[in-house]
């Protein structure tokens, strides 16, 4: 069995929302590296790192908060939100992402996501898909995108 916990970044700070809504967030931790490493200590070998302010924004943020993490523990990162672009991908890879997920981009993009598939493999492109009443959301949980 494998555990890969997740450290949402807001404000390059580890938060917590309640199903997806922006003014219930909690910030539990100042220091994301410090969680990562924590995580890592315990024996952790996968980190899931979601960019908060990114996919509300639709470009990535907090690419910082991974070079960091990557640099300072020996995680092997899946990391996702506001990954909208060809320029947004490279950036969460150069900066040590081993994954990147997309969510929204395989709903309003999905030729481009195929592209990604198609050039950086199965491997390093996972589907993400936030589910609230029954749809998928989009944009960091902020649209119903109306699919089932």
């Amino acid at each position: 069995m494998r555990i890969i916990p997740a450290i949402d970044i807001i404000d390059g700070k580890c938060v917590r929302l309640t199903k997806g809504d922006y003014s219930t967030q909690k910030t539990y931790n100042e220091n994301p590296i410090e969680v990562a490493k924590q995580f890592e200590a315990s024996g952790i070998e996968f980190l899931h790192l979601v960019d908060l302010d990114g996919a509300k924004s639709n470009q990535i943020i907090n690419y910082r908060v991974l070079e960091e993490i990557a640099s300072k523990t020996s995680l092997k990162i899946d990391f996702g939100g506001g990954i909208k672009s060809d320029k947004d991908i490279e950036i969460a890879f150069n900066s040590g992402a081993s994954q990147v997920t997309g969510g929204s981009i395989a709903v309003k993009n999905p030729e481009l996501f195929k592209e990604w598939l198609l050039n950086y493999g199965a491997n390093k492109i996972i589907l993400g898909a936030d589910v609230k009443k029954k749809k998928i959301a989009i944009s960091g949980w902020q649209e119903d995108s109306g699919v089932d």
